[in-house]
């Protein structure tokens, strides 16, 4: 899984059939990398999530058959810190 946080938004007017409704957003690593992720949680910008990709992000929209590799799974509401003694 990859922590990150969404920074833009793509509207996509055409798309192929099979993908379901949702939106292409951008989201930063906290490496600073950027990709295209596809939500389906309707997260929005400023927001931290979590995204898997590769085949795990394509079998969970229509059993890999949809070609999306990277799919925002959560939305972050706090970070936790464990306190070491």
């Amino acid at each position: 899984m990859i922590r990150g946080k969404v920074v833009g938004r793509y509207w996509a007017t055409k798309r192929i059939e099979h993908i379901p409704s949702g939106a292409f957003l951008e989201v930063e690593s906290a490496g600073g990398a950027r990709m295209v992720a596809f939500d389906v949680l309707g997260c929005g910008e400023g927001e931290d999530v979590l995204i898997v990709t590769g085949s795990t992000a394509a079998s969970w929209l229509g059993g890999g058959k949809i070609p999306i590799d990277a799919l925002i799974i959560g939305s972050l509401d706090e970070t936790g810190k464990s306190k070491s003694k």
